[in-house]
């Protein structure tokens, strides 16, 4: 591997050019993914980074977590009578339902794949 150098004043500077180009989507929970990574497993980091397998990584888990947060929800409403008849006669109930379920179950997704060693 040939390297090429730009002088900047004193410096010389290596062009550097990344081989992925492709633009990727990261989201909340991507993003909450890197954050991980970077605190709790920078050796990971480093490698996935460094390989340039990072955002790929960041916009699969990005996505698994938004698919899997849709399903655990859908059972839950079943589960607990939560529809759309609820929401048609009281509106505050359902509210209050759906942000409990939604807590929960965001909680069990970052468990399971954002937060996952």
């Amino acid at each position: 591997m040939e390297l090429t150098y730009t002088q900047c004043g004193d410096y010389l500077i290596p062009n550097l050019v990344l081989a992925d180009t492709q633009e990727y989507h990261i989201g909340k929970y991507g993003r909450m993914r890197r954050v991980y990574l970077k605190d709790h497993r920078p050796a990971l980091y480093s490698i996935l980074l460094l390989t340039e397998k990072l955002f790929p990584h960041l916009a699969e888990i990005d996505a698994a977590c938004k698919n899997r947060l849709d399903i655990i929800e859908t059972a839950m409403m079943r589960q607990e009578g939560v529809t759309e008849a609820l929401k048609t006669t009281d509106q505050m109930e359902w509210v209050r339902r759906m942000n409990s379920i939604h807590s929960r179950a965001e909680e069990i997704v970052l468990h399971e794949l954002a937060y996952a060693e």
